[in-house]
């Protein structure tokens, strides 16, 4: 047990995985919160049987992964003042053993470190290609890193000069939080050592559909808040989507008529060399082939669903309509 480290864990109508996640918290802090958006299970009774400190959200405004992480970072504060660590985890992950000690000594070693984190696996990689596409995209590089996500362990202070999340931002929000981060100077890693146990749950097509719109979401309000240099934030993601994911299609079907049908050839090309170009990439970075091509194709075949998420955002931006939340599960 750690006494200077609290938990934070948010969900919603998680079930089991709930359990778990808590079970994990308990094992290493005496200072656990969960926060629940509405659940319409048990979560909010299996979370109180277990010992954690139980917060809930107000049903009445739009619910977001930031919120739910201000208001129990808030409580945890509330609780302990003078906490030095905060670990974020989402219900539906379950902390390694060995985790939390190993991130202490992170920061132990980088005096300028303001968030840590480590290697989210897919609990059940195999039981759909959704779920194996999430367990490649969780292995990021090994070191110093731009962002962490929405699982890490991150100093109390930093967190609250920067304000803690941006409540507006409901994709992407732990990219953003860690733009401000590294604004005032501190330093994220990335270590080698297992973290958080992820159950994506994904088993259908219009699941990985609507995290695809998600993410194009993410990558356009992340652009419109901090894309200028020199951050450039989500500049390069977003431009690809533009490109690959509307202009050029819009393009191809302008020009079938003029064309006969030829521009519609042209787009599938220009995809399968985009689709040969990011299974190169991935084999390089020593994943096997089959994966390669699958998350390959998995990053070009969403460029079309990030591109209608992109727009939602720019519609609801100009039109200054709430944001909802975009749930795949």
């Amino acid at each position: 047990m750690f006494s200077d480290i609290g938990v934070v864990a948010i969900g919603r109508n998680e079930g089991s995985r709930l359990e778990a996640c808590l079970r994990s918290a308990l094992r290493d802090s005496p200072h656990v919160v969960y926060v629940d958006s509405g659940s319409d299970d048990n979560s909010v009774e299996v979370a109180g049987q277990l010992g954690a400190d139980v917060v809930h959200l107000d049903t009445t405004r739009p619910f977001s992964a930031a919120r739910g992480r201000n208001a129990g970072f808030q409580r945890l504060i509330e609780n302990v003042p003078n906490l030095k660590f905060v670990q974020f985890v989402d219900g539906d992950c379950e902390i390694a053993v060995g985790w939390i000690e190993a991130g202490r000594r992170a920061f132990a070693a980088h005096p300028d470190l303001a968030a840590v984190c480590g290697r989210r696996r897919e609990r059940y990689p195999d039981a759909s290609v959704f779920n194996l596409l999430c367990d490649i995209e969780w292995n990021t590089p090994i070191g110093e890193t731009r962002a962490c996500g929405g699982d890490a362990i991150v100093r109390c202070d930093v967190l609250q000069s920067v304000g803690g999340y941006n409540e507006r931002v409901i994709a992407a929000e732990d990219d953003e939080v860690c733009v401000r981060i590294r604004q005032q100077g501190w330093k994220l890693r990335r270590i080698d050592c297992e973290m958080t146990l992820h159950d994506a749950d994904m088993h259908r097509l219009s699941q990985w559909w609507r995290r695809c719109v998600r993410c194009g979401h993410g990558f356009a309000q992340g652009f419109a808040m901090h894309g200028r240099p020199p951050e450039r934030h989500f500049a390069k993601p977003f431009r690809s989507v533009l490109f690959w994911g509307g202009v050029l299609p819009l393009i191809a079907i302008l020009l079938i008529w003029p064309t006969r049908f030829m521009s519609l050839g042209v787009l599938m090309l220009a995809y399968a060399v985009l689709w040969a170009k990011v299974t190169r990439t991935y084999r390089r970075r020593g994943l096997p082939t089959s994966s390669s091509m699958i998350y390959a194709a998995s990053c070009v075949g969403g460029k079309i669903p990030e591109f209608i998420g992109a727009c939602k955002y720019g519609w609801r931006r100009l039109t200054r309509s709430t944001t909802q939340i975009i749930e795949y599960k």
